[in-house]
């Protein structure tokens, strides 16, 4: 699934990821081993894997649009060798 640009960049910093990712896992773990529910274990485990994929692995490195321009011109004053 395609994350949206508003997706993009709230997650952009690398502390709101983990502060979610590490959210989940508490959740996962009180539901598992304090609650003992596993349906709601497993829904949430599905959600952490979700979002670990989403927003660690396929995460873009950058924002989209931030992408430097590039250039195969040398800049003004520099033609190159035997100019």
């Amino acid at each position: 699934m395609a994350l949206k640009s508003n997706d993009i960049s709230w997650f952009q910093p690398l502390w709101r990821r983990v502060a979610v990712a590490v959210f989940l896992v508490i959740w996962c773990v009180w539901e598992w081993f304090w609650n003992q529910e596993p349906f709601w274990g497993v829904l949430v485990g599905a959600a952490l894997a979700y979002f670990l994929y989403n927003y660690f692995y396929a995460f873009p490195k950058q924002e989209p649009g931030n992408e430097p321009e590039q250039s195969t011109r040398p800049p003004d004053g520099q033609d190159g060798p035997g100019a």
